[in-house]
């Protein structure tokens, strides 16, 4: 996918969540009878602006489509004509305005019901929750779990799917532990673990607890060749069967993969079948960088019966009534696993280079969207989580920050002094301002890392 497909993606992900997070804020803005002046969509020049409605609410399109705003009628910001003071929205009740400001992060956490929604009513493909063989000594090894066990929940909580399963166990393994695991056959396994390496949650963490994907054996037969590949170079075909490496025999096609990754530019002696006649061909496999280490890679894949994956696939899918609650039970578990997150990020416990900037969302918005729409709105329902948490966070500029002087109002019984909130401003303003330079150096770092 080029960058200018990437970008649209972006732009589209970034235009559903920020209508939704403002039309929260604009319907509750009229629920409790303030006057809503412009909606706008990015910040900056507009380029396309139309009023509507009764108080002829100026509706708009900026041009840095980053963010987006509602502004309404207030006193502070200039001259307000005594008809319409009492629209004002520094003359609401601090409950109205609380209300008001709540209403943007709950109309993401509300897209986000929907769209689980939708996707469960739909019906969502997704890997059973089937683990490979644990490599010896790990925790996994150690409590008895084998290759081919279905783990069906992980302290109580269920994991339908392999990727629910490594939330779960993502989330309970950080802080270390017991981890209570209820298999398929009815037996239960009780992992003793330490907490988690986070220096990157993107990648797989779980190797420590032993816990890994199962993958069946796959026939060590060609089913593809890259024109440009070491492979082809070679003369290897379509249908070829892979016997012998350096003399020793190899029995699937995991362990062809394997051999041929520890022989970077090293000839490789292979012995091979085809159509019933033994051969035998030297390939040089390309010298490729994977996460940092030289491997070898020919640019062959295998040929794969359908049938052996169809046999580990599950769908979640659900009525509409029980796809509601599964839904809104969804966007709760997302959500509460952010905020640990964040707080183990405050904390020290987990590595702040899992912070993720625009680069990286844009990179998965595109990445989601090539995989097709299910993954599409799964990543939106994941990012408008995470929009509403960020925006509750009790930082100046957020709505968090507004509600933490509305609360504050609550208890002192007088509005925050306007030097307050001023200073305030400032230190959310430097605050944000360094969240996203990390942010964005750790975008940078993955790019430059690959």
């Amino acid at each position: 996918m080029n960058v200018l497909t990437t970008l649209l993606w972006f732009l589209l992900a970034i235009g559903i969540l920020v209508v939704a997070h403002e039309l929260g804020h604009y319907f509750a803005a009229r629920l409790a009878g303030v006057k809503v002046l412009r909606f706008s969509v990015g910040f900056g020049k507009p380029l396309f602006s139309r009023r509507l409605g009764r108080d002829r609410t100026e509706w708009t399109v900026s041009a840095l489509p980053f963010g987006g705003y509602v502004k309404m009628l207030d006193e502070r910001e200039g001259e307000v004509p005594a008809a319409e003071a009492h629209r004002s929205f520094n003359r609401a009740s601090v409950w109205r305005r609380i209300g008001i400001v709540v209403a943007g992060p709950a109309a993401n956490f509300l897209l986000a019901v929907v769209f689980y929604w939708a996707l469960f009513v739909h019906g969502v493909p997704a890997m059973k929750p089937l683990i490979g063989e644990p490599p010896e000594g790990t925790p996994a090894a150690h409590a008895g779990l084998a290759a081919g066990d279905e783990i069906r929940s992980v302290n109580g909580v269920e994991t339908p799917s392999f990727q629910d399963l490594r939330l779960n166990l993502l989330r309970a393994g950080v802080a270390g532990g017991t981890l209570e695991l209820a298999l398929a056959d009815g037996r239960s396994a009780r992992l003793e673990v330490s907490p988690l390496e986070t220096e990157s949650l993107e990648r797989d963490a779980l190797t420590p607890l032993g816990i890994v994907r199962y993958d069946p054996d796959i026939a060590p037969v060609i089913g593809e060749v890259l024109p440009d590949g070491a492979a082809a170079r070679a003369g290897f075909k379509r249908g070829d069967r892979l016997i012998a490496a350096k003399g020793e025999a190899i029995a699937n096609w995991q362990g062809w993969v394997e051999v041929v990754r520890a022989h970077p530019s090293k000839p490789l002696r292979i012995d091979y079948q085809r159509d019933g006649e033994r051969r035998v061909a030297t390939v040089t496999p390309d010298a490729v960088d994977a996460t940092g280490k030289r491997v070898g890679k020919i640019g062959a894949g295998p040929h794969v019966d359908p049938a052996v994956f169809d046999a580990l696939m599950t769908e979640l899918h659900y009525g509409p009534i029980e796809a509601l609650w599964r839904g809104a039970g969804k966007t709760w578990e997302m959500t509460v696993f952010t905020l640990e997150m964040m707080g183990r990020m405050v904390l020290g416990q987990v590595s702040w280079k899992n912070l993720s900037g625009p680069l990286t969302i844009a990179d998965y918005a595109g990445q989601s969207a090539d995989l097709g729409w299910i993954s599409f709105v799964g990543f939106l329902a994941l990012v408008s989580v995470s929009l509403g948490v960020l925006n509750l966070l009790p930082i100046p500029l957020l709505d968090g920050g507004h509600l933490m002087y509305y609360v504050a109002e609550v208890f002192r019984g007088r509005p925050v002094s306007e030097r307050a909130m001023e200073i305030g401003s400032r230190i959310g303003m430097a605050l944000l301002l360094l969240l996203m330079s990390f942010a964005l150096f750790n975008d940078l770092q993955r790019l430059i890392s690959g």
